[in-house]
């Protein structure tokens, strides 16, 4: 156990500093301790720099005075290799003091300017020993702007962490405040009460303004502990603000009787969300609509006006998409299970409505649902649908009524044929059997392969450069729907079919690694001989196309004179 020598109580007491933590730890609800033990720290890290980091201290606060007390700590030995830690018994008893080997001496720093006398008296006594006289003239400075320093650091966390533990539960719920100011990049602080939120400028809904003092309610987004400014990330532009709002206007949302299972958003234009109900009396859409409509009227009024569009959910893929695109009809549906794809075939009457302004109608109901949307108008289909008939008449053996049972079965371009089983085909109304599944199967490769040829030897006399699409299709193997997939996927040109690695094209595009070791080798061949070959006969085609415009321009010049 230590001895401790010299320590006596402060001649004069310091109570600012223990007032100036009394008050901070009521009002910001932080624990007194944990500020004492700051200030503590604070004061030893401070003496650390003033006497040497070497010295073995302790900071120790004083209830009675208010002040730290700083005591220094050495071990008494024969022969002192550290002049910081370490004191020899004879110097030990030269000073007066009573130790034996081994112990370790206590000394009581005197650094308070009130404890001037009690630093000089000490300083004559074991200056020699102790050598903090010249240090501590500026470590009481030192000290009281650190503490200073470190308490506030300590205050600012401590709030910080007591806002974070505060509202961490109060992730994606609602929120009221009051609009404060902007800020730089035209972010919104907004009071809270015990804090302030942020609404950055990308989480506004467009069109909407605000003043200082308007109220606001927002969506919780975020709580980001580590955030500079304000922990609290709020948003008026996210999906989960309508579905709140429901659920504060709907009681039968907020007991869990009808639930939003999904919702697609553009703010400040128009929403869908779609609502199911558990119980079976309970018409979901009716419960969010409300008494003549006050239910989704307060809901809107909220959002400033935007347009609310209530969808019931259902189980089924087909009528949940029919009821998303809704105010428009469907007439068809095309589903594609594989790429997650529907095609809605509409009148064509309601094709502008089906699709909405820019497209919205469409694309909020592909979010609200999770399929990729086609929309197609009656007669484009029709045309679409006596095409493909057409094309697929093209193979030996396939007559008008098979083409048709094909198309009904969802085969649609020739390219499904060469990729479908002997089985799949062999079941098709006509078809008769495996053999003749078989044959057809290589029939229609050979006709891909025709008329691939084809589209290569009009190309060749063209004289327009190529698109990306059609040098895709001038590859082996690849169609219409496959030019679809490994667009979706990221691959524009034939030389990025070319570069990428055969596994990943196979998942990125989900093809599978047959058909995409087949495309990737079609794409070499075509540019190590076929892109060549026609790159070389344009160049003649354009040769001869500009000789034939000099030759007709020296006529027509000759004519002249």
């Amino acid at each position: 156990m230590a001895i401790q020598q010299q320590i006596q109580p402060s001649s004069a007491t310091d109570p600012s500093l223990v007032q100036a933590i009394e008050m901070v730890a009521k009002d910001k609800g932080i624990d007194k301790a944990r500020l004492i033990k700051t200030v503590e720290e604070a004061i030893l890290k401070a003496a650390q720099s003033a006497f040497g980091p070497m010295r073995e201290l302790e900071a120790r606060f004083n209830e009675n005075t208010g002040q730290v007390d700083l005591f220094q700590y050495m071990t008494v030995v024969d022969d002192p290799s550290d002049d910081d830690r370490e004191i020899s018994l004879e110097d030990a008893k030269a000073a007066g003091l009573e130790a034996e080997l081994g112990e370790e001496l206590g000394f009581q720093i005197f650094w308070h300017p009130a404890d001037a006398k009690k630093a000089a008296e000490q300083d004559r006594e074991y200056g020699d020993l102790l050598r903090v006289k010249q240090a501590r003239a500026a470590f009481g400075r030192i000290a009281a702007q650190t503490a200073k320093q470190v308490l506030i650091q300590r205050v600012r966390d401590e709030e910080r962490d007591l806002i974070f533990n505060e509202f961490k539960d109060r992730k994606g719920e609602l929120i009221k405040g009051v609009v404060r100011r902007f800020e730089k990049g035209n972010n919104l602080i907004v009071d809270l009460g015990r804090t302030e939120g942020i609404l950055p400028f990308r989480e506004q809904t467009p069109r909407e303004t605000y003043r200082p003092g308007d109220r606001i309610v927002a969506y919780v987004k975020d709580i980001d502990r580590e955030a500079r400014g304000p922990q609290v990330i709020l948003s008026r532009a996210d999906p989960k603000l309508v579905e709140k709002l429901f659920e504060a206007e709907v009681p039968e949302i907020y007991e869990g009787i009808v639930r939003a299972v999904a919702c697609a958003r553009e703010p400040g234009a128009r929403s869908k969300i779609a609502v199911t109900s558990r119980d079976a009396d309970v018409d979901p859409v009716g419960a969010c609509v409300g008494m003549k409509g006050s239910r989704v009227q307060a809901v809107v009024q909220e959002l400033r006006g935007e347009k609310i569009d209530i969808v019931p959910y259902d189980r089924d893929p087909a009528r949940f998409v029919c009821a998303a695109i809704q105010p428009a009809e469907v007439n068809k549906v095309i589903v594609d299970e594989a790429d997650g794809r529907m095609e809605l075939v509409v009148p064509d009457e309601k094709l502008s409505l089906a699709i909405g302004r820019k497209g919205q109608n469409v694309r909020l109901a592909a979010q609200l649902t999770g399929w990729k949307l086609d929309i197609i108008s009656e007669s484009k289909f029709k045309q679409m649908e006596e095409e493909a008939i057409t094309a697929l008449q093209q193979i030996d053996g396939v007559t008008d009524a098979i083409a048709r049972s094909m198309y009904r079965l969802g085969f649609r371009a020739l390219e499904e044929l060469t990729e479908a089983t002997e089985a799949e085909l062999g079941a098709i109304p006509g078809i008769g059997g495996p053999e003749a599944a078989l044959h057809i199967k290589e029939s229609a490769e050979q006709t891909m392969e025709r008329l691939r040829q084809e589209r290569i030897a009009a190309a060749s006399s063209r004289v327009e450069p190529l698109t990306e699409k059609e040098r895709l299709l001038f590859v082996r193997g690849i169609g219409e729907r496959t030019i679809q997939l490994v667009g979706e996927a990221g691959y524009r040109t034939v030389e990025d079919i070319h570069r990428e690695d055969e596994d990943k094209l196979a998942i990125k595009t989900g093809l599978g690694i047959k058909k995409a070791r087949a495309i990737k080798q079609g794409a070499e061949q075509f540019l190590s001989n076929e892109s060549r070959v026609i790159e070389a006969a344009r160049r003649v085609a354009v040769k001869a196309a500009k000789d034939r415009e000099a030759e007709a321009a020296s006529e027509l010049v000759a004519e002249k004179v």
